[in-house]
């Protein structure tokens, strides 16, 4: 890591602080494994012994001891069994694939291999100090039970199990002690004072030979390592050198699986793909990844000397060991200093690395799979110590430990760890920045960490109200999922209400939040003494009209959105039948929106009269345009009822006067309860020239409402129409007068006089040489419009007297017919069937009973005979003349009158007497025929008499 520039952004030229600055980036880096000291039975079994070796298996760990026993462990460090397979040190253990034999080799010469699960052990011994061993990985599928083994003899031995018995086959010698062997697949890779050597054991062919590094120390002094990291790739760690050599195989199966032998140069290739050297010894090596686990060996003054010696020195000033991973370029990704027990008297070959079997193939992005994780044993000789990869939590750990508390939240939120870390760290973080006093910060931390947990929001809102800084923790306060008690929220608005820096919070939390939640109560009581105080601002107001609603106090909170001209006032007013609370709020609803207060005064006149709106918006005249609101509200009341504000029609004129001119004639016309003075006044100074006019008319003074017209407004045909309304002779002569000396207004006059006056009147009274636009074409039209009216009066005339004759006509012969009424139904219905249809038979029927009323001149009484109707058993003629006869009278009547001039005519029978019908009326043609036959046979003889 870079160091951290200086304040002037600029690197300083201070070499010890450049190097403080890299100490503590490097302090800041953090560790990619994580150490545990093995418990179990290790403490014990090397309080009396000293660990020389170690092997691990997929199952369970082999751990070699100077004493020569093989101690067979869990990943605990119990001990499951225990073998004394040698007598001297043990140099090297070896598992097979499976981990069911364990091969063994010491110095006394022997090499043995043990079954873990039967009774099967093999002893060999080869009487020189044994340094290396590996089995056949796999071993125990095979019944050749191969193996290799090498010590200071300086043969590498293959050993094969025949049919005769087991048999060594020596595969290299002649260059030095074998000091590691490793076998992967058929690979067989051996190290020796010359260098690191690969034998293919499939095609019994040696590979290549990679030499041991230059200026290294004797391998007797410190022992070089192989480690196979896969089937191919083999890494070598030797004194301060590193090599990665990849082997690529060239090989074809033959039939049924066997291989087919080709030459050496066509089978195999060898390159080494990365090598670098370290400035510390190397005791140990794995691979970590795509990178390297190294156990460093930090040399001192002293290191130069022997270290031929197995016994631990005595000197006590060595170095902590080291496990630094580094990549396969030598940067170096992490250095952890190890406190192994006793590591002031260790040299470099008294530590040895071991790590667990894996594939590797699960490590992507500096991580690994869940289970796969290497496992890595450092052993010295009183101590073993077990490393892994650090996993999420370890990093989320790391992180809070030094103070990185945001990247360790973000990392247990992104499931890098356990869900219950969530509250944890969380937790942690809060406090911290509580600590800090970043309480905003902490507050919008507060739905991560703390989620669906009422218990712990309300142990929090306790804990910001104690600080005093709730307020900052309202906005982020659950309602729902979890809910909390009604406390809480009641103790989170009292503490946005007493800081006036928050009022506008408590407003919206009050809209947002749902009441039941929460009692209002107790807000209100914390509200309410400061209402007329200099800490109450528009959104505490607000906020407590919103309680007050919440509470059920809609009056209260009517008057408080009043105040505040809140448009939605009115709606509320309807919600919740407010009616009697708007009597004190007239100027404040009126100046919230007008044009729904007025119809709302003028609908509730009776619970608010007209006199106390007037009286409330006067009284508000510093605060709105209360004329304005007036002449609104009056002009309405008008409307609805001419005769409400009578009182107030004074008020009205001007009102009208200075907002609607256009409104005040017909005001003045629909009004009788103004005074015509003040009006007339008012008229003047805003100069309205009709309703001057008009207010001149009513008060008489007519003339002067002409002068008006003609002077100001030069409007000759309203004057003629002012004149023509009122019916004064002298305005005539007036208006004439005045027109005289203006051309103009004389040629109205004439067209506009016709039927008022006479237009030769007007013409006579023109002065000489006057001259009148268009007077020929004006005097034209006055004729024709004279010729039409006359034409138009004649013929309306003779239509009058036509219709007047014929109407005079038509009630002359209705006059002369006679009704007859009989008491026998038979005649009558005799007939109704020769002349009447069926509705006129029920109307003859409903006659013949009818009682002649008194208005006849004869009452009830024949007019010849002057007995009553009632006497005689006759039918009875009554004529529209209101003459009533018998019928033997009436006829015996015409007999006499016609008897001196001829024979008496034959009494007319009933089918031949006239039938008045009320209905349908004959054609005149018809009826006069009718009435020609009539003259002769029926008639009232007092009418025909007083007629000669």
């Amino acid at each position: 890591m870079s160091p951290k520039p200086t304040e002037n952004g600029m690197e300083g030229d201070d070499e010890r602080e450049e190097d403080s600055d890299e100490e503590n980036s490097e302090e800041e880096d953090e560790p990619r494994l994580k150490y545990q000291r093995m418990g179990g039975s290790v403490p014990t079994l090397l309080q009396s012994d000293a660990a020389s070796c170690i092997a691990v298996a997929e199952r369970m760990i082999a751990l070699g001891t100077h004493g020569g026993s093989v101690h067979i462990l869990d990943f605990l460090g119990n001990q499951v069994k225990e073998f004394h397979p040698h007598t001297s040190a043990v140099n090297d253990l070896c598992f097979d694939v499976d981990g069911e034999f364990i091969g063994s080799c010491s110095d006394d010469g022997s090499v043995v291999i043990n079954s873990l699960f039967t009774e099967e052990r093999m002893k060999f011994e080869y009487h020189r100090p044994m340094k290396a061993v590996a089995l056949d990985p796999d071993y125990s599928r095979k019944s050749s039970r191969r193996f290799v083994t090498g010590g200071l003899a300086g043969n590498l031995y293959f050993n094969v199990k025949k049919w005769i018995g087991s048999r060594d086959q020596i595969l290299h010698s002649g260059e030095g002690p074998i000091h590691a062997v490793k076998w992967r697949t058929s690979l067989i890779a051996w190290a020796n004072d010359a260098g690191v050597k690969v034998y293919d054991s499939s095609n019994d062919l040696r590979i290549t030979f990679i030499e041991r590094p230059r200026g290294s120390p004797h391998p007797e002094l410190l022992l070089p390592h192989l480690v196979w990291q896969d089937d191919t790739l083999l890494v070598i760690g030797w004194g301060t050198s590193v090599k990665i050599a990849s082997i690529r195989t060239n090989q074809n199966n033959g039939a049924q699986g066997k291989l087919k032998q080709l030459p050496m140069s066509s089978m195999n290739q060898v390159d080494i793909v990365a090598s670098f050297q370290t400035s510390y010894f190397i005791s140990g090596i794995a691979p970590f990844g795509d990178s390297l686990v190294v156990l460093a060996y930090i040399p001192g003054k002293e290191d130069v000397e022997d270290f031929r010696s197995s016994i631990p020195s005595r000197q006590g000033n060595a170095q902590r060991p080291e496990v630094r991973v580094v990549t396969r370029t030598n940067d170096e990704l992490a250095t952890d200093a190890l406190p192994i027990l006793g590591f002031e008297h260790y040299k470099a070959k008294d530590y040895s690395l071991a790590h667990s079997p894996f594939s590797g193939s699960s490590y992507a992005g500096g991580q690994w799979a869940a289970g796969d994780e290497p496992l890595y044993y450092i052993v010295s000789p009183k101590d073993v110590v077990i490393a892994k990869p650090r996993d999420a939590e370890d990093h989320i750990a790391w992180l809070v430990q030094h103070g990185w508390h945001e990247k360790a939240l973000e990392a247990v939120e992104a499931g890098q760890g356990r869900s219950e870390l969530l509250e944890e760290v969380g937790t942690g973080y809060l406090d911290h920045l509580i600590v800090e006093r970043k309480y905003a910060e902490a507050a919008s931390l507060c739905p991560k960490v703390l989620r669906g947990s009422a218990s712990a929001w309300e142990r929090w809102v306790f804990h910001f109200a104690h600080l005093r800084q709730l307020p900052v923790l309202v906005p982020y306060i659950p309602t729902e999922n979890p809910r909390l008690r009604d406390t809480a929220y009641e103790v989170a608005l009292v503490a946005l209400a007493t800081n006036t820096s928050f009022h506008k919070d408590l407003l919206s939390t009050v809209k947002t939040w749902p009441p039941v939640i929460y009692s209002a109560s107790p807000v209100i009581a914390a509200i309410e003494p400061q209402l007329n105080t200099s800490s109450m601002t528009v959104e505490l107001k607000e906020a407590l009209a919103e309680l007050y609603v919440i509470d059920g106090q809609y009056e209260k909170g009517f008057s408080l959105y009043a105040d505040l001209m809140k448009p939605e006032v009115f709606d509320f007013i309807e919600k919740h039948n407010l009616h009697d609370g708007i009597r004190e709020k007239v100027a404040q609803l009126m100046m919230i929106d007008c044009k729904r207060a007025v119809p709302l005064f003028i609908q509730l006149r009776d619970l608010i009269s007209p006199s106390d709106v007037v009286s409330q918006l006067m009284a508000a005249k510093n605060k709105c345009d209360y004329r304005y609101f007036l002449h609104l509200y009056l002009h309405s009341l008008h409307v609805s009822n001419p005769h409400a504000g009578m009182e107030f029609h004074d008020m009205q004129v001007e009102l009208y006067a200075d907002y609607d001119p256009k409104m005040l004639l017909s005001f003045l016309r629909n009004s009788q309860h103004y005074k015509l003075e003040k009006a007339y006044e008012i008229c003047v100074r805003r100069g309205l020239l009709k309703e001057q006019v008009y207010i001149l008319g009513r008060m008489g003074n007519a003339k002067q409402a002409l002068t008006v017209i003609i002077n100001n407004l030069g409007d000759i045909e309203e004057a003629i129409e002012f004149v023509s309304m009122q019916n004064d002779d002298e305005l005539w002569e007036e208006l004439i007068k005045q027109c005289l000396n203006k051309p103009e207004m004389v040629g109205v006059l004439l067209e506009h006089t016709v039927g008022n006056l006479d237009p030769l009147y007007i013409v006579n009274r023109v002065p000489n040489g006057l001259e009148i636009p268009r007077l020929r074409d004006r005097l034209v039209k006055i004729i024709t419009d004279y010729r039409t009216e006359t034409s138009l009066r004649h013929g309306c005339n003779d239509i009058l007297k036509a219709d007047c004759v014929n109407l005079l006509i038509k009630y002359y012969k209705e006059a002369r017919r006679a009704i007859y009424l009989s008491n026998e139904e038979d005649e009558a219905r005799i007939k109704t069937d020769k002349n009447q249809s069926s509705w006129l038979s029920e109307r003859s029927l409903s006659l013949r009973s009818m009682e002649v009323k008194p208005k006849f001149r004869g009452g009830t009484r024949c007019c010849m005979c002057f007995d009553p109707f009632s006497i005689h058993d006759v039918s009875i003629y009554v004529f529209y003349c209101c003459h009533a006869y018998h019928e033997t009278c009436l006829i015996d009547s015409i007999n006499s009158l016609t008897g001196s001039k001829k024979e008496p005519a034959p009494a007319p029978t009933q089918d031949e007497l006239p039938f008045y019908r009320y209905e349908n009326d004959d054609d005149d043609d018809a009826d006069n025929d009718e009435d020609h036959d009539d003259d002769a046979r029926m008639r009232c003889i007092l009418c025909t008499t007083a007629a000669g």
